[in-house]
C-alpha cells in the first residue's frame, strides 16, 4: 500500500523536484498540495486527482500519511510543529531548524501527536559519497576530514528570503553548510563537536553578478542580503576527529566543486565532485585512494543529476514505518543546528577583537 503524500509549499522545490519524484515513485502517492500564497496555487494549475488547498487545515491524519515541506527556511519549524501536533507525519527540507529553540518545539509536537519527522537531505545518498562511505572502514583509525562545498556564481535568490537572515537564519552555512554536516555524519557517524572555530564572509552576496543564473530565480527589488556568502571553520568532534569546512556560494573557481577528503591512519580517500543542480559543474566524480605515496582511483558509479533525490526516497516508507525512528531526526538535528549557531558565534566574536585596536 502506498504512502499518500500531500507537498506542502508550491516553490521551486515543491513544484519542480518533489512533486514529480513522488509522483513517479512506486511507494508514494500525491494526494494534496498546499501553498497559501494564491500565485503559487494559481502557477500549480489543475493536476487531475490532486487537490490544491490554501491551508494546512485540510490536511488530516485520516487524510494523508505524511506531508512532505517545502516552505522556506523560516517556516520549517512553525509548519512541521502544526502538522506533527495533529498527528501527521513529516519529511523536512533541511535546514530541519534555525535554532536549538526550534529544535525543542519540533521534539515536543513529535512527542504530542505521536508523529514522526524525517530528515532531508540527499548528498549522503549520491552514490560517489556512497563508494567513500565503503572505503572509510579500510582507513584505519580517522583523524581529520576536509569538508568544502565551492560555487563558482549561485547565490541563490538575489535579494529574496534566501538571503535574509531573518527568514533564512544564515547564508551559506544554513544552506550548504548544513548538506556538508550531514554527509559528515554519514561517513563517521553521528558525534557532538567539543570544538568549533569559524569566520564568514559576504564580498559577493549583494553583487548581482554572482547570482545563481541557472536558478532562473527573479531579483527582489531594492532587498540586500544580510547574510554570509563564505564560511572557513575547523572543527573537533568529541570522537577527536578534526574538520575543516569550507562553504561557498561564489568564488573565483571556474567551476562549482565538492570535495571530500578524510584522512586515516592507514590511507586517504578524497572525493572530488559537485554537489547539487548546477550545470557549471566537473563532468564526472573522481574517487581516490592514497596509501604511501601511492595515490589509485577508485571506480565511482555515475548517475544523473539529482538522482540522490530519487535514491533518498526508495527507503523513506520503510523508515516512516517503524516506530523506533521517532526522535532521531531531532537528536541529528540538534548536533548540526548546535555546530552552525556555534560556528556563528566563533565568527561574530572574530568580528569584535578585529574592530578592537590593539594595544601598544
Amino acid at each position: 500500500m502506498s504512502v499518500r503524500v500531500a507537498i506542502v509549499g508550491l516553490g521551486w522545490a515543491g513544484r519542480e523536484l518533489w512533486l514529480p519524484l513522488l509522483s513517479e515513485h512506486a511507494d508514494f502517492e500525491v494526494v494534496a498540495v498546499t501553498d497559501t500564497e494564491p500565485a503559487a496555487r494559481e502557477a500549480f494549475g489543475v493536476v487531475p486527482g490532486i487537490p490544491v488547498y490554501a491551508t494546512l487545515d485540510a490536511l488530516t491524519p485520516r487524510s494523508i500519511d505524511l506531508a512532505v515541506v517545502a516552505v522556506p527556511n523560516y517556516l520549517h519549524a512553525e509548519v512541521a510543529a502544526t502538522l506533527l501536533g495533529k498527528g501527521i507525519s513529516v519529511f523536512l527540507e533541511k535546514p530541519v531548524c534555525l535554532t536549538s529553540e526550534e529544535a525543542g518545539t519540533l521534539a515536543a509536537a513529535e512527542r504530542s501527536g505521536g508523529a514522526m519527522l524525517l530528515a532531508g537531505s540527499a548528498a549522503p545518498y549520491r552514490s560517489d559519497v556512497g563508494a567513500l562511505a565503503r572505503l572509510v572502514p579500510d582507513l584505519g583509525h580517522i583523524r581529520h576530514v576536509d569538508l568544502s562545498w565551492v560555487r563558482a556564481r549561485g547565490i541563490p535568490k538575489a535579494g529574496g528570503w534566501f538571503t535574509q537572515r531573518s527568514k533564512a537564519g544564515g547564508g551559506v552555512l544554513f544552506d550548504l553548510g548544513w548538506h556538508l554536516l550531514d554527509t559528515l555524519a554519514s561517513l563517521l557517524g553521528p558525534a557532538r563537536f567539543a570544538e568549533v572555530v569559524g569566520v564568514t564572509a559576504n564580498d559577493f552576496v549583494n553583487v548581482g553578478s554572482w547570482s545563481a543564473a541557472w536558478r532562473h530565480d527573479q531579483p527582489v527589488a531594492d532587498a540586500g542580503g544580510d547574510v554570509e556568502d563564505t564560511a572557513r571553520g575547523f572543527l573537533v568532534r568529541e570522537d577527536g576527529v578534526s574538520v575543516a569546512l569550507h562553504a561557498s556560494w561564489a568564488s573565483h573557481e571556474a567551476r562549482d566543486v565538492s570535495r571530500i577528503q578524510v584522512v586515516g591512519s592507514e590511507g586517504t580517500a578524497e572525493l572530488r565532485c559537485t554537489f547539487g543542480f548546477s550545470p557549471n559543474r566537473h563532468p564526472q566524480s573522481v574517487l581516490t585512494l592514497t596509501r604511501e605515496g601511492i595515490t589509485m582511483p577508485v571506480p565511482v558509479p555515475d548517475e544523473p543529476i539529482g538522482n540522490e533525490y530519487r535514491r533518498q526516497l526508495d527507503g523513506l516508507a520503510a523508515v516512516l514505518g517503524d516506530p523506533g525512528n521517532r526522535g532521531r531526526a531531532i537528536g541529528e538535528a540538534r548536533t548540526t543546528v548546535g555546530v552552525i549557531e556555534d560556528f556563528y558565534a566563533s565568527a561574530r566574536s572574530a568580528r569584535v577583537r578585529n574592530t578592537v585596536p590593539a594595544y601598544r
